[in-house]
């Protein structure tokens, strides 16, 4: 099965209105019009995985993805695989340990997470006791197995144990120029805060071999909502930087997600390596309706290149009774952009919907079509990811509307030679022509989409948009 075909059938129906506009491609040797499946190259069903929270997918390991979350139940650890990560979505899942009944580990198991580290696999996990659910410490499970659906490879390492007793979660690993670390979320000892990060190197898969670096804590506003919490650290290296995404506040519609930055060739235990951008960078989105998202994890694409964020959201923000006890944080997954500096760009967390192109004119290559408002301009390289998403979304004989991804409730628009943001979209046509397409008002042959000194109009002459 070829990738064409492939990322149609595991996208589904969202691919169906790039599909109209084939027909419009031309004769044998004419530009061919990507589907807009192939382009984003992420899967588009939403939720991927129903009622599971904090999700880690793997990287592909032997051809397959693996996943592993938090179950509402929090009883129990999980683990599925397929080849896809669309495939994650119906795929088997297999209960790989149980708490006990009584005592350590009986309580609370929450956030567990799926490493390959030299030739074995490690789920790292948070637990409370029976006695007390919320006397939460991390503990390390192994399996030499190739495959970790398989329960019977498992078996517990123990406690990680940390520079002091105190509640431990959410804890990460990755390998950097030759060094294996791990960072974690603790409540420290005289520190006036729920949990902070920290990070340190480790010995072996299941133990320390330095003391721990605070590198982040909860000060800022958005950080402090209900709990002052920073937790759930997520690492991503890439452009000669080491970014690690990490959930702050409470679990409800205020939770948020923050980014730490050190450059790849600092020393990582240092806390003055760490840069804590100011700002959020994923929050509560009432217009997609996806409430509280964070408690995120990375991967990658079928292609092995595009950048893959998962992570949990609620799609309701009034909830009953404590956050925690909601069952509905379901797992998530987009498409994660770069920006010309090399920094990454979460948007938002962008609901239901078909997948999501970005135009650049043909032009003006390193722009792309925003709005402003309702008025629809291109600006080179914008940091405000959401305002330059859109969907083509199928309409009446064959034509197509431009669907803000943003405001889902309002698309492009044409009136004479004015494109802006309405309530109802104009149908348009895309052609496929070198290096992107054209797009032609449908009521009107010779009118197209054009671009001129950061201006999207509507006139004669058609200007070639690049879709990425």
């Amino acid at each position: 099965m070829n990738r064409r075909t492939l990322l149609r059938g595991s996208l589904g129906v969202s691919a169906a209105g790039a599909l109209s506009a084939l027909a419009a491609s031309g004769a044998e040797g004419a530009p061919q019009l990507r589907s807009d499946a192939e382009i984003y190259g992420v899967p588009t069903v939403d939720p991927l995985i129903s009622q599971r929270a904090d999700p880690f997918i793997t990287r592909p390991v032997g051809g397959m993805y693996y996943f592993t979350g938090s179950v509402p139940e929090y009883d129990r650890l999980v683990v599925r695989g397929a080849p896809t990560i669309a495939g994650l979505a119906g795929a088997e899942e297999t209960v790989i340990w149980r708490r006990p009944a009584t005592g350590t580990m009986a309580g609370h198991i929450w956030a567990p997470e799926l490493h390959r580290i030299g030739g074995k696999w490690y789920i790292y996990f948070a637990a409370g006791d029976s006695d007390d659910v919320f006397r939460i410490r991390t503990y390390v499970m192994e399996s030499a197995l190739d495959d970790p659906r398989d329960a019977s490879g498992w078996t517990l390492k123990g406690k990680l144990v940390t520079e002091w007793e105190g509640f431990t979660l959410d804890a990460t690993t990755f390998a950097h120029r030759g060094k294996q670390y791990l960072v974690w979320a603790q409540s420290e000892p005289e520190i006036a805060v729920n949990t902070s990060l920290y990070i340190a190197e480790m010995a072996n898969p299941w133990t320390l071999k330095s003391k721990p670096t605070r590198i982040a804590t909860p000060t800022k506003s958005w950080e402090i909502q209900g709990f002052r919490v920073n937790e759930g650290p997520a690492v991503l290296i890439r452009n000669g930087k080491v970014f690690i995404a990490f959930s702050a506040s409470a679990t409800d519609a205020r939770y948020c997600m923050g980014l730490l930055t050190a450059d790849a060739s600092d020393n990582l235990l240092e806390r003055a390596s760490w840069t804590k951008t100011p700002d959020p960078i994923f929050v509560t989105n009432r217009a997609t309706e996806r409430f509280g998202p964070g408690h995120n994890s990375f991967t990658v694409a079928e292609d092995g290149k595009t950048d893959v964020l998962v992570y949990h959201a609620r799609d309701y923000e009034a909830i009953t009774g404590d956050p925690l006890y909601d069952p509905n944080r379901h797992t998530r997954v987009q498409k994660l952009y770069w920006h010309e500096d090399g920094t990454p760009l979460f948007g938002i967390p962008v609901g239901e919907g078909g997948p999501i192109v970005r135009l650049s004119p043909s032009d003006s290559p390193r722009s792309f079509v925003k709005h402003v408002g309702d008025a629809v301009v291109a600006e080179r390289a914008p940091r405000e990811l959401e305002l330059t998403q859109f969907r083509f979304v199928a309409a009446a004989g064959g034509t197509e509307t431009i669907q803000s991804v943003d405001q889902p409730a309002k698309f492009v628009t044409v009136s004479g030679s004015t494109v802006s943001l309405g309530a109802t979209g104009t149908p348009v046509v895309r052609t496929a022509a070198r290096d992107g397409v054209t797009i032609r008002v449908a009521a009107s042959p010779g009118t197209y989409l054009r671009h001129a000194a950061g201006q999207i109009t509507a006139g004669d002459k058609a200007t070639v948009f690049k879709l990425s």
